[in-house]
């Protein structure tokens, strides 16, 4: 239930709240002072698309505020809670219901276009308000009678009368009819594509085979490349450790001297003197030493060229030929190496997905047959079940159209097979009107006047709660185009409508207002070009008054003032 809504900046609406609570709430007010704006309100809360063209002129932003009471264990409160938002938590005592908690909701749009929703005091997506939304109040307006023509609409009030009994088969005939829409979905693609995955299968036999053929390491190119450049060089690396040895430590016998008879020399001079001084001691000891690191050199330069493989263009042609075959499976498998290697991993089993085509497409096709099986199954009873409550729904709904002052009217409920299937169903259902007798039944989309369908949605709308039942209904102006005892039965529909369900109603009839158990008037107030509207709580004369303005135009007329009184007196006796 909307306790109360706030509006700030808001079209024609500087600032205005609404003190709602249960039972029935008219609003009415002077033709443009902003009661379109305040259906606008609910919308925005509701999840609405926001429209920065309803910002207020000279405003930077519009800003709603609702404040709902509703069941604190309930889905609302869970979702709630999953969006992050808190609960107000009433305290025993307070008024409230026990089980009831206080929710804020928020949306706010800027001069920009820019939108804001806040749940239980937390930032969310709109789509939550949307969700919520759904949950907690049904609006009815000019479009939604429009949309009463359309068959899904009709389908769909079928539906919710029916209520559980049907729910239960609809939720199990919607999961197999989406897995069932999957499976032929993924059936179609297999057989269509069969012969390219086929051929996909047998390009990646041949690439797997020729890759395990070769058996490539990772790192293996690199290797390749640095014995490929030293075996290319290997006359110039020969040619530069002998000359280095010879320079070291000539071992050809020749009198040309090497460093290492060098350092000898220079060794010997030095310790034949350093009896005299002791400095050059450390000195010889280091010459000794740097002739034993040459020596090691040498020795290592005479093991390197002793190690050079004097063979090594043969072995140069065979390195050549490893990497050319590599290089082929990277040009046709790769950017690298590694590539190639990862593509032979993922191979494996992505050849397991082809070869296992055949058996996907007949479990496929044993599953889909099976599901299709199941949809037909429990179509027929949706089927059975619509065509029961189809004939209820004619029922009731023509009695109340009789109370609403169409005592010759008559509303059938037809169900039809379509033909295919859908999510919702193999059925057509379309709603007829029989206006008076000896005119034959039309589809509402013919015929109906904006009168008669105001009249039967809210006939169907009294119908409905009793089997699905909605905290609140928002009417907007549902009695265009009825007048006089007709809106005066209109008027008794929704006040008995309120007696189980929050019931918000935006007219201009005062037939209809004079059964509402809360009148709130939208009044305007000119503020140089801008209009500024506020919304008043009507009670006593004040109440009287806008019933007296609603009827004749004339607030202060003593005939509008004394129909007035005669108005509210008979809702009061009805009530």
């Amino acid at each position: 239930m909307i306790e109360e809504i706030s509006i700030r900046g808001l079209g024609v609406i500087g600032d205005a709240r609404l003190p709602l609570g249960p039972g029935f709430t008219a609003l009415t007010g002077e033709t443009g002072a902003g009661k379109t704006m305040v259906v606008t309100a609910l919308g925005l809360l509701l999840g609405e698309r926001a429209d920065a063209a309803a910002v207020r002129s000279g405003a930077g932003q519009a800003v709603v505020e609702g404040h709902w009471s509703v069941d604190a264990t309930g889905p609302v409160a869970d979702r709630v809670r999953d969006a992050g938002g808190d609960l107000d938590l009433y305290a025993p005592g307070d008024g409230a219901n026990p089980g009831q908690a206080g929710l804020l909701l928020s949306r706010s749009v800027s001069q920009e276009g820019r939108s804001r929703a806040v749940v239980g005091g937390r930032a969310a997506p709109v789509g939550v308000l949307n969700e919520i939304g759904q949950q907690l109040v049904v609006v009815h307006g000019q479009s939604d009678q429009i949309r009463l023509r359309s068959a899904t609409a009709q389908r769909e009030a079928l539906d919710r009368f029916a209520g559980g009994e049907l729910g239960g088969i609809l939720g199990d005939y919607q999961e197999v009819y989406r897995r069932w829409q999957a499976n032929q979905g993924e059936l179609d693609i297999l057989v269509a594509e069969r012969d390219r995955r086929s051929r996909e299968a047998e390009d990646l036999r041949i690439a797997m085979t020729e890759i395990e053929d070769a058996a490539p390491r990772r790192g293996e190119d690199l290797e390749l490349a640095e014995r490929a450049d030293r075996l290319t060089n290997l006359e110039d690396l020969r040619l530069a450790a002998a000359q280095a040895q010879e320079l070291l430590s000539s071992q050809t016998g020749e009198d040309t001297p090497d460093v290492l008879a060098l350092i000898e020399t220079a060794r010997r001079t030095l310790e034949r003197v350093s009896g005299h001084d002791s400095a050059l001691e450390p000195i010889a000891a280091a010459l000794a030493n740097a002739s034993f690191i040459v020596s090691d050199i040498s020795g290592q330069l005479s093991s390197y060229l002793g190690g050079i493989d004097s063979d090594g263009g043969r072995e140069l042609e065979s390195v050549q030929e490893r990497r050319s075959q590599l290089n082929s499976l990277v040009r046709k498998y790769g950017d690298n190496l590694d590539d190639v290697i990862d593509y032979l991993d993922a191979g494996s089993g992505r050849l397991l997905e082809l070869d296992n085509d055949a058996n996907r497409i007949e479990s496929l096709r044993i599953d889909v047959e099976a599901d299709r099986a199941r949809v037909i199954q429990l179509a027929e009873r949706l089927s059975e079940v619509r065509r029961n409550y189809g004939i209820r729904l004619s029922e009731r709904v023509t009695a109340e159209l009789r109370a609403l002052a169409m005592a010759n009217a008559e509303l059938t409920v037809e169900v039809s097979d379509r033909g295919d299937y859908s999510l919702a169903g193999k059925d057509q259902v379309s709603i007829l009107l029989r206006p008076h007798s000896g005119a034959e039944p039309r589809p509402l989309g013919r015929g109906a006047s904006g009168g008669e369908l105001s009249r039967v949605m809210l006939a169907i709308e009294v119908v409905i709660a009793g089997s699905d039942p909605v905290p609140t209904f928002i009417f907007d102006e549902v009695d265009a185009g009825v007048g006089g005892a007709s809106a005066i039965e209109i008027g008794r529909r929704l006040a008995r409508l309120a007696e189980t369900a929050q019931v918000i109603v935006v007219t201009h009839l005062a037939q209809v207002a004079a059964f509402a158990t809360n009148h709130l008037s939208v009044v305007k107030d000119s503020e140089g070009a801008v209009t500024a509207s506020s919304v008043q709580k009507l009670e006593g004369d004040d109440r009287i008054s806008e019933m007296a303005r609603l009827l004749s135009g004339l607030p202060d007329s003593e005939s509008g003032l004394t129909h007035a009184r005669e108005l509210i007196d008979m809702a009061r006796a009805s009530a």
